[in-house]
């Protein structure tokens, strides 16, 4: 019987892109942590409301590539926190929308620019040619691997760049 071919995990694509994103995220998580007590899943979702304004917890998920109950968990803490505040969906009695309370802005003006300083950190090495094709092969992963498109509400270039802009 013929063995299936080895898969080396250094060339294997989707493992290394696994323990990139691993190896930054604990990297951020240990500043939003430390400092603002804030998990992962909380900053996107900061992050994610500082950009749109409001958005209803589907489309949160669906922007941040997170499961409902990731959203869930960490829209409750930072409603409990004063950071975030759930608002009445006007159409649709079993959703709401998030939005950032001036508390929650607040903490945003704080972590973006330690955020920025840690994205420029890790790409500092990088030419301005390097970056831009990065960011545009990761595009290119991220239809590939049929990540989600946000729904209507959410389709906006500055909401989620990636999907629509090569130069994000």
């Amino acid at each position: 019987m013929a063995r299936s071919p080895m898969i080396r995990l250094a060339d294997f694509l989707p493992y290394r892109l696994s323990v990139a994103s691993n190896s930054v995220s604990r990297r951020i998580a240990g500043i939003y942590e430390e400092r603002f007590r804030l998990s992962v899943p909380e900053w996107r979702l900061v992050a994610i409301l500082a950009e749109a304004e409001r958005a209803t917890p589907l489309v949160v998920a669906r922007l941040a590539e997170m499961d409902k109950i990731s959203v869930s968990r960490a829209a409750k803490g930072l409603i409990a926190r004063g950071l975030v505040r759930a608002l009445a969906h006007p159409t649709d009695r079993r959703s709401h929308f998030l939005q950032l309370t001036d508390s929650g802005w607040s903490l945003y003006e704080e972590v973006a620019p330690l955020a920025l300083e840690l994205q420029d950190e890790l790409l500092a090495s990088f030419t301005a040619d390097e970056v831009a094709e990065l960011k545009r092969l990761l595009v290119k992963i991220q239809a590939a691997a049929g990540a989600t498109a946000p729904d209507r509400e959410a389709r906006s270039p500055a909401i989620f760049p990636l999907a629509e802009s090569s130069d994000a």
